[in-house]
C-alpha cells in the first residue's frame, strides 16, 4: 500500500509555550493550503497524524478539501525533546547533530534516535494495518520521525544526511513509501513539487 508521509511546514516559535503545541505560521498555513488545493492528495484518502497542533492543523487543512477523515496517534509524535525544552536555533541545530549522529544514546536527556525510530515505524505499521482497501494513505507529521521512518524503509543507516533539510528549509516536505514492501519510492520533496500521481505506481 502506498503511503505519502508529509512535514508539517513553517510553525510559529514562541519559547513560552511547549514545542507540541506551536502552530503553524502564516507562511506554513499559507504552504499547506496552496499544498492542499492542488489536488495532490486523492478525496477521502485516509489520513493519520501526530497529535501535536502543528501536524494536526495540517491534517485538517488537507481533509477540509478532500473530505478525509483524521486519525490522531500520540506515538506519531516527534522525538521526545522535552529534556531541554526550547532551544535557540543554532544549539538546536548541534543537539539534532548529535541526535542522529548518536543513535544509541540519549543526547541531553532527548529520547534515542533508535527508540523514536521503533515508535514511529510501529505507529505507521498499526496505522496501515487497520485501512481497509490497497488506496493511498497520508501521514502528517515531522521531520526527525519522518527522517527516522525514511531510513528504515530504504535500510539505510540512521544519518542526519537523510534529514529533510536537504530538500529545502522550514519544513513541508513528503515521501512516498511503502511500509510492508521496504520500497522508498521518492527521497524528500517539497510539498510544491510532489507530483499528480504519487499514489499511482
Amino acid at each position: 500500500m502506498l503511503a505519502l508521509y508529509v512535514t508539517h511546514p513553517q510553525v510559529r516559535m514562541d519559547p513560552n509555550v511547549p514545542v507540541p503545541l506551536w502552530g503553524l505560521s502564516e507562511e506554513g498555513r499559507r504552504r499547506a493550503e496552496a499544498f492542499a488545493a492542488r489536488g495532490v492528495i486523492p478525496s477521502g484518502a485516509p489520513i493519520f497524524s501526530s497529535s501535536e497542533r502543528k501536524a494536526v492543523e495540517l491534517a485538517e487543512i488537507i481533509a477540509a478539501v478532500t473530505g478525509s477523515v483524521i486519525v490522531c496517534e500520540h506515538a506519531m509524535g516527534e522525538n521526545d525533546r522535552s529534556a531541554t525544552g526550547f532551544l535557540p536555533p543554532e544549539l538546536f541545530e548541534a543537539t539534532a547533530d548529535r541526535f542522529f549522529g548518536e543513535p544509541d544514546t540519549s543526547v541531553d536527556g532527548w529520547e534515542r534516535a533508535i527508540d523514536a525510530q521503533a515508535r514511529i515505524v510501529d505507529a505507521v505499521d498499526t496505522a496501515l494495518a487497520g485501512v481497509s482497501g490497497d488506496g493511498p494513505v497520508v501521514f502528517c507529521g515531522h521531520g526527525a520521525v519522518g527522517t527516522l521512518l525514511k531510513c528504515h524503509v530504504a535500510g539505510r543507516a540512521i544519518s542526519r544526511a537523510e534529514d529533510q533539510g536537504h530538500a529545502g528549509p522550514g519544513g513541508g516536505n513528503g515521501f512516498v513509501f511503502d511500509l510492508a514492501g521496504s520500497q522508498l519510492h521518492s527521497e524528500w520533496t517539497r510539498i510544491e513539487d510532489i507530483a499528480q500521481g504519487w499514489h499511482q505506481r
